[in-house]
């Protein structure tokens, strides 16, 4: 294969997957990708100040790969209030955080209505001080939630939208393979389902993420289909604001401890995830964001040398990496994300939710 060829080339299924799986295309696969990156985005490596807030981790679901979900009953459970939500996004305002991701597990007494309230409260709490941009509720959390308030997906959406849902993340995607679902998640929304509720999303002008999860059960042919998905949906729709690439925590997942996935992603394959991705998107999805909760500091920073532009954010806490064995912390300073940078020769500037740099 001609490598450097695919510059220009709308690359196909079959260049693809031969990428990933040619090891002898390694190096010179990196180089392409961090080509091409500099071309398309330039040096600029961005970052965004923000909080999580895991607002409960009791959850009727059955993910395999999940260490975080417990029952009610469960001594480990938690449920925050309202009120606490807010309170932390107020927090986190008051310490120049311009986004509060908010997620959490599938609990049965949440419905659109509740997440409603979320974003009300949110809002008028931190209006005297700015405001906040909330990006919250992945695709199955807005389905379950629709369902428990008898609505459909799409009355939830323009509900949420209309009292300041901001943007969604675009997780719960995992691998989008039926038959692999049915092994990592078997109750959570189909491919199907994952596709529609974004297109709906991005329809009603809430932008999102998009994500894989990888290093678990797949081979490189349903990274390939999954990657080819989300290009299609960008084509159409234009709505993903990055791509996020989600290394399989395998320490503590269920479908691990019981010899059904293999240990992680080598490190090999996180930075082919990454190169490949940008040679595959170009500028359908211009910006491509590190993990560095699940890859450590040093990957990211090699990463990012490799296609990625983006550091993703600072988080503050993070409960669900952590649950299933991350090692690498759930909270990073913006001095420490400013010299990670400046250390590997790129430049760091700080970003919104929607990729406009606020210096």
């Amino acid at each position: 294969m001609d490598i450097y060829g695919l510059y220009e080339k709308d690359v196909s299924k079959k260049e693809c997957l031969e990428l990933f799986e040619g090891e002898g295309y390694f190096f010179d696969t990196l180089k392409l990708a961090d080509t091409l990156r500099r071309d398309i985005v330039g040096d600029v490596v961005t970052y965004v100040v923000n909080r999580n807030i895991n607002y409960t981790n009791i959850c009727v679901g059955d993910c395999n790969f999940c260490a975080f979900k417990v029952d009610k009953e469960d001594k480990r459970a938690y449920f925050l209030d309202i009120d606490e939500i807010a309170k932390r996004a107020l927090e986190a305002r008051k310490l120049n955080c311009t986004e509060v991701c908010i997620q959490g597990g599938l609990h049965p007494d949440v419905d659109t209505y509740f997440q409603v309230e979320i974003l009300k409260k949110i809002h008028s709490l931190t209006k005297p001080y700015g405001g906040i941009h909330i990006h919250a509720f992945s695709p199955m959390e807005v389905k379950f939630a629709s369902e428990n308030a008898g609505l459909n997906v799409e009355e939830a959406l323009k509900i949420l939208k209309e009292n300041g849902l901001n943007t969604m993340p675009g997780t719960a995607a995992e691998i989008l393979d039926d038959n692999l679902r049915e092994e990592l998640c078997p109750s959570k929304l189909s491919t199907k389902d994952w596709i529609d509720i974004i297109k709906k999303a991005h329809k009603l002008g809430i932008k999102t993420t998009c994500t894989i999860m990888y290093g678990h059960i797949e081979d490189y042919k349903d990274i390939v289909n999954h990657l080819f998905i989300l290009k299609d949906i960008q084509r159409e729709t234009g709505g993903f604001t990055e791509f996020v690439p989600l290394s399989f925590m395998y320490k503590m997942a269920p479908i691990y401890l019981k010899g059904r996935a293999r240990s992680g992603a080598t490190a090999m394959d996180d930075l082919k995830m990454y190169a490949i991705s940008r040679i595959l998107f170009k500028e359908v999805i211009k910006n491509i964001q590190v993990s560095w909760v699940k890859l450590g500091i040093k990957m990211a920073q090699i990463s990012l040398k490799c296609g990625a532009n983006d550091f993703g954010g600072t988080l503050m806490e993070e409960n669900i990496s952590k649950s299933a064995g991350a090692e690498h912390g759930v909270n990073i300073s913006v001095e420490n994300i400013r010299n990670t940078i400046i250390n590997i020769g790129r430049i760091p500037k700080e970003r919104n939710t929607l990729y406009d740099t606020l210096e």
